[in-house]
């Protein structure tokens, strides 16, 4: 009976389980599924991009032709947000894509562990990325960058007003950015386990023939959702990133 109720439990499957115990000068840096699904991940990217870039085949394998299309797509990202002079940044927004896509899309599979469930993971990317608009921002502008805050052509009783809710806006970006692939990684995992417990409590309860299908037939629509959400919230994240190292680049408004 507790094995069947964890099995439906929606919460179980975020639950991070040390798979090493290890600790380095009084800190916890065990090694965990997290860690784990981490390092899967990584292998994974890794072995895209080499299989796709290693045969430079005239007529591209499907693998070259993934790894192009990823490519193409963030490139044309950092381009159309940020101009040229973005693309310095291109290696950092496509390692973020394309690690986040890749995480979102292994959770999807059985028994996998969702990585971007995780806010704290979710929340170092997003620290990751405001810290690199803050540190480039005041190496190019100096004193400059504080423009930001300032909009152009505001009156000055405005700019009293304006100023402090720029600068919450802007502290708050990590926030938002965090949250955002954090709920609904989180919250799609957690209907898919819920119309799967449906599907369990159904079969015991003998009603397989009759109603079990309803539950079932959600689960697959809703799994194609998922699927969705897991390329757009990396697009989004993406996208989000360039618009926030475009006003390291530009900050006057």
């Amino acid at each position: 009976m507790a094995a069947e109720a964890q099995a439906i439990n929606p919460i179980h499957q975020f639950t991070i389980n040390r798979l090493y115990d290890l600790r380095v000068g009084g800190l916890d840096v065990s090694f965990s599924n997290a860690s784990l699904f981490m390092v899967i991940i990584i292998l994974a990217v890794m072995a895209l991009m080499l299989l796709g870039t290693s045969g430079r085949h005239i007529v591209p394998t499907r693998v070259q032709a993934l790894a192009e299309m990823a490519y193409e797509f963030v490139a044309s990202t950092v381009k159309g947000t940020m101009g040229a002079e973005g693309m310095r940044f291109f290696p950092f927004v496509f390692s973020l894509f394309i690690f986040i896509l890749t995480a979102n899309l292994i959770g999807l599979l059985p028994t996998a562990f969702s990585v971007t469930s995780q806010i704290l993971v979710t929340f170092s990317f997003a620290i990751l990325v405001i810290g690199l608009v803050i540190l480039y921002g005041f190496y190019r502008h100096g004193v400059g960058f504080l423009k930001l805050f300032v909009p152009h052509g505001v009156p000055l009783p405005v700019l009293v007003v304006l100023v402090p809710i720029e600068i919450i806006s802007f502290l708050s970006r990590p926030i938002s950015l965090s949250v955002r692939l954090f709920a609904n990684i989180l919250a799609g995992h957690i209907t898919l386990a819920v119309f799967g417990g449906f599907v369990l409590m159904l079969i015991g309860a003998g009603a397989w023939s009759i109603l079990s299908p309803i539950p079932l037939l959600a689960i697959t629509a809703l799994y194609a959702l998922e699927l969705l959400v897991a390329c757009l919230q990396a697009f989004v994240f993406a996208v989000l990133t360039c618009v926030y190292l475009n006003d390291a680049l530009h900050p006057g408004h």
